[in-house]
């Protein structure tokens, strides 16, 4: 099977390897293993791998340059207009050579490939939708086209379109979604974690306005105002750093907020395992990896409720669903605390349901959708 991959990740070229965003590389690399030779097609550029980058793992692989675009203003638009013939006749020469298609949205990249795909109707087709599919979520015009043509099955046949969440009203091509990080052979057996020492916040995930990192700190800064013995551990790396590395300064939060960069699998895990609370005040998520992985920890979950969110935390009774309200927010966080029984309960829970989705589960149904 030829698999073509169209997707908007940037991709760093070192000597014969093809690396991304780790992530995104790993659960692709997956789907790769049950293939026989792959398409890339993605912008890319020279350089050196970071901490948080990943190769693919394929002994086949042509990966095929298209610039990078964007619809951002006067001079990007009409940038991206002289690109775009190139792009789509990248796109549609991959697509026209491979015997599946796999298109990553949202983005750039794969809002082109939406509509190149409609030309192929006889191809088998995927598309992972790694953003918001709630049809009633404030999304960008270029996301809402996408998700137009996608569950449109008169332009997009012979399509399996995996999302995040079960909405109501659905077309027959979409089909409720997971992603996965840890394998069953990861899986730690639930253990309390009391809070005779510290009490530990993780955020994991990019330091930008959009995740809401400054939140997050004024709720642990504003817990710690109430003598709580409290620490916030930030991985990740984002413009917000400077805001936030000024902000710890100014208020003297040096000795209990920390951050400690784009970190490695490994690094992040253990964070998790010692972690009582992990923390996501973002405006917009698909399946936020850091929420379920946090969760397959033991931690107790604090997001927004977007997306699938609510979801994943039972609607509050494996976690605590922000209102982006400092007072009320910090009031029930409190009142975990201070109910230890409460915060055992939610851990255990957050606990046996993350762990339903491992990445052995993950790989079973990728097998069964490249089966069909």
């Amino acid at each position: 099977m030829k698999f073509a991959i169209i997707t908007h990740v940037n991709h760093i070229q070192s000597g014969e390897d093809y690396f991304a965003y780790a992530p995104y590389v790993r659960e692709m690399n997956i789907w790769l293993k049950y293939v026989d030779e792959v398409i890339v097609v993605a912008p890319s550029s020279k350089g050196n791998p970071t901490t948080i980058d990943l190769n693919y793992i394929h002994h086949k692989i042509d990966f095929r340059h298209v610039s990078e675009f964007s619809f951002t203003s006067l001079k990007s638009n009409l940038i991206s207009l002289y690109k775009l013939p190139a792009i789509f006749w990248s796109i549609f020469w991959a697509m026209n050579k491979a015997d599946h298609i796999h298109l990553r949205c949202p983005g750039n990249m794969g809002l082109i490939g939406c509509f190149v795909q409609i030309l192929f109707p006889k191809k088998i087709k995927t598309a992972k939708y790694a953003g918001n599919w709630d049809p009633t979520s404030k999304q960008p015009w270029t996301y809402k086209l996408q998700t137009y043509i996608l569950r449109n099955t008169f332009l997009t046949r012979n399509m399996q379109v995996l999302v995040y969440g079960d909405w109501k009203n659905q077309s027959k091509n979409i089909k409720p979604f997971f992603t996965a990080t840890y394998a069953d052979i990861e899986k730690k057996s639930f253990e309390e974690k009391n809070f005779d020492s510290a009490i530990e916040f993780i955020f994991v995930g990019s330091l930008v306005a959009g995740k809401n990192p400054m939140y997050a700190l004024k709720l642990v800064e504003q817990l710690a105002k109430k003598e709580n013995n409290v620490v916030l551990n930030f991985y990740g790396e984002g413009i917000e750093k400077v805001a936030l590395e000024n902000y710890i300064k100014e208020n003297q939060l040096q000795n209990i907020v920390f951050l400690n960069g784009n970190q490695n699998k490994e690094t992040v895990k253990n964070a998790y395992k010692r972690s009582h609370f992990v923390i996501l005040p973002s405006k917009s998520e698909g399946w936020p990896k850091a929420v379920a992985e946090g969760m397959f920890y033991g931690c107790v979950p604090i997001a927004t409720s977007v997306s699938c969110v609510p979801f994943m935390l039972d609607n509050g009774k494996r976690g605590v669903l922000l209102e982006m309200d400092l007072e009320s927010d910090l009031t029930r966080i409190e009142n975990i605390i201070r109910d230890q029984n409460s915060f055992f309960s939610k851990s255990k829970l957050s606990t046996e349901w993350s762990q339903n989705y491992t990445t052995d589960v993950f790989e079973t149904e990728i097998k069964n959708i490249l089966k069909k």
